[in-house]
């Protein structure tokens, strides 16, 4: 499937759902006292996001490889201040919140990781490559295989 805009990412979205339960997170009271770690947290949580948007914006697949890759360290980067945080005294009553967005992180860096793969290895070299004779070419083949299976479901069933 190919997105026209980043909000209709999938992991776009979980990455947003993620900031934002990182930062509903943060306004408890354990963060009162741990304000560089609070920073730290919310800032590598929006990044997540933010470098997914980032790379789709810049028009081409490597640049957006490149983002995807930025945000999947931000995204391990929450996860890993999460395991620490576990291990804190202060946040000994929020184990099971910590370990859920460790959850939700981890989602994400799979995700990203495999929509990097699948990139890596596509043709497509992004928006900012295609030349009005390649937006004919590759429509031209579009409509040549939707017309192909029309023909295809015209057929009789092979029995």
């Amino acid at each position: 499937m190919t997105y026209q805009r980043f909000e209709d990412v999938p992991v776009w979205r979980e990455a947003i759902n993620l900031g934002q339960r990182i930062y509903a997170f943060t306004q408890q009271t354990p963060f009162q006292r741990q304000r560089s770690l609070r920073d730290q947290i919310e800032r590598a949580a929006v990044s997540v996001s933010n470098n997914i948007a980032e790379g789709f914006e810049r028009g081409t697949t490597q640049e957006l490889i490149t983002f995807l890759y930025y945000a999947r360290g931000s995204a391990g980067e929450v996860r890993s201040m999460l395991w620490l945080m576990e291990g804190l005294p202060g946040f000994a009553n929020s184990k099971s919140e910590i370990s859920t967005l460790r959850s939700l992180s981890e989602s994400c860096a799979r995700q990203l990781r495999a929509w990097a793969d699948s990139l890596q290895n596509s043709a497509i070299k992004g928006q900012r490559h295609l030349t009005e004779a390649s937006r004919r070419r590759d429509e031209a083949a579009k409509r040549a295989a939707a017309f192909r299976e029309k023909l295809k479901s015209m057929l009789p069933p092979r029995g």
